[in-house]
């Protein structure tokens, strides 16, 4: 009897190991994984190596001869597609507008799987749609939108001015700047710059970025490692951080609900969603919840808080790094708009260079290098090579944004690249720091508002220079879900006589 079960044991247990070791048919090529781990250490190891999981996905890319990479990470398949063709593939391909349903993303959201960024189906069309369509009313996109962003400006020209040239970092005090555009436009008020749990939060989101990558890091592919190392996976990061968040966001939705009227719907977007929930409060099917709401705004101040302010922080730096370049976009700003109009985004039609030097900001340092991720929502082909059915797919920018083949000379910084020969801008479908297709950032508008009223709004008034005894800034970002740069310092003085 005993031989018996000795036996089927081993039966079972070889099954499952050539099932666990097994790749898919006409799967995209990649290295062997190993059951449960599939390739997380290996992709890990990679990544320490060379510098971030981007780089390791490109490695493994020319190890394989591959634009399109078939990885195991955890239990999950997951492909990443590495080259322009195949990423616009699966920007405009229906077929992976879904996103993964995993522990990380339902962790990022508290547990749940709701609000915009990390659902998907009929969920999140309609959800998207409110906000996007309430947004606009509020403003967005339009007049009321760019006089929050001067507003915002003007706070940070008063900052500048009071740091009467000491030397600073500008990473320290961008962020809320650019939160607190949205932030308005969500809760009709502006948060505090000096607001410690506002700190706090930029502190823990900080932290948090660095720890995961687009993948999810451990705790997507190996969740139940929160029990053996907590601290180490960051499941106590996320954890703080959203008992943080929650707090905070609850303490906006209580004021609003108790100030609610009718006639306050069109304030803001949390009163907005709160006449939505009272009118299908009698409908047992109605997704518009508290938690749903408080979901949304956490998509916000995630969005909102860190790719846009680390854009703007990296365009300083370049005006820094390169004072030829800081030279020629103050004298468009000055032959132009001068020193004294406050600039909005109608002015990008005159500052052909400026916008250009943007666009070259956002090539050069793909900040995102890795974005998604996405999920098939059924079995599909990218590339060739088959799909299966809720196959986790990333795709590479960085690999876009630095193609040798397109761009020429990818590895220098060259505004000129997005101006013909009259100096006319010239956009590039294969500038994609937004993404394409259906789920295209749908704050991209705002974001590129605040990059150009910023810059252009501190250029008048200000030249960047290195701080007096202290080294150039460094060209190599910081890993994470968004790269990001090595803390620097530099001194603002004042180019008002």
């Amino acid at each position: 009897m005993l031989a018996i079960l000795v036996a089927i044991t081993v039966v079972l247990t070889s099954y499952w190991l050539i099932a666990a070791l097994k790749r898919p048919k006409n799967y995209p090529p990649g290295p062997q994984w190993l059951p449960i781990v599939g390739n997380t250490p290996y992709v890990r190891s990679l990544a320490r190596k060379v510098g971030g999981q981007h780089l390791a996905f490109e490695e493994l890319s020319k190890l394989h001869k591959s634009p399109v990479l078939g990885l195991k990470l955890g239990t999950d398949l997951v492909v990443v597609a590495l080259t322009y063709p195949i990423v616009k593939e699966v920007h405009n391909k229906e077929e992976f507008d879904g996103r993964p349903d995993n522990f990380f993303l339902r962790l990022r959201t508290m547990g749940t799987r709701l609000g915009i960024t990390c659902t998907d189906g009929e969920h999140w069309a309609e959800h998207r749609n409110f906000v996007v369509r309430h947004l606009r009313q509020l403003g967005y996109g339009r007049q009321t939108m760019e006089s929050h962003i001067q507003n915002q400006l003007n706070e940070l020209l008063a900052l500048i001015k009071d740091l009467n040239g000491a030397e600073i970092w500008p990473g320290k005090f961008l962020p809320p700047s650019v939160i607190n555009v949205l932030w308005t436009f969500t809760t009709g008020s502006r948060i505090s710059r000096n607001d410690k749990r506002l700190v706090r939060l930029l502190e823990l989101l900080n932290r948090r970025s660095k720890v995961f990558d687009m993948s999810g890091g451990m705790l997507s592919q190996m969740p139940w490692m929160r029990f053996i190392a907590p601290e180490y996976t960051g499941y106590n990061l996320i954890k703080e951080f959203n008992n943080e968040l929650h707090e905070f966001f609850m303490e906006t939705i209580r004021s609003h609900q108790e100030t609610y009227s009718e006639d306050k719907a069109g304030d803001d977007l949390i009163y907005a969603y709160i006449q939505e929930m009272k009118e299908r409060e009698h409908d047992r099917d109605s997704t518009f919840t508290e938690v749903q709401l408080t979901m949304i705004i956490l998509d916000i101040f995630i969005a909102g808080s860190q790719t846009t302010s680390i854009t703007i922080d990296l365009a300083l730096m370049m005006m820094v790094v390169r004072p030829d370049i800081q030279k020629k976009v103050f004298a468009e700003i000055l032959n132009t708009i001068g020193q004294e109009k406050l600039p909005n985004i109608g002015d990008k039609t005159v500052l052909p260079y400026t916008e250009a030097f943007l666009f070259e900001v956002q090539r050069f340092f793909h900040i995102v290098p890795v974005s998604g991720p996405r999920r098939a929502l059924r079995e599909t082909t990218l590339g060739g090579y088959r799909i299966p059915k809720n196959t986790t797919i990333l795709m590479g920018l960085r690999t876009v944004h630095m193609d040798k083949d397109y761009w020429g000379d990818p590895e220098v910084f060259r505004p000129e690249r997005f101006l013909n020969g009259d100096g006319q801008l010239v956009k590039n479908e294969r500038l994609m720091p937004f993404g394409q297709g259906r789920r295209r950032c749908l704050g991209d508008s705002l974001a590129r508002a605040c990059m150009f009223t910023f810059l252009v709004g501190i250029l008048q008034k200000y030249e960047i220079v290195q701080a007096e005894g202290k080294d150039p800034p460094s060209m190599d970002l910081l890993p994470g879900i968004t790269l990001s740069p090595k803390p620097y310092l530099v001194q603002f003085k004042s180019r008002v006589k």
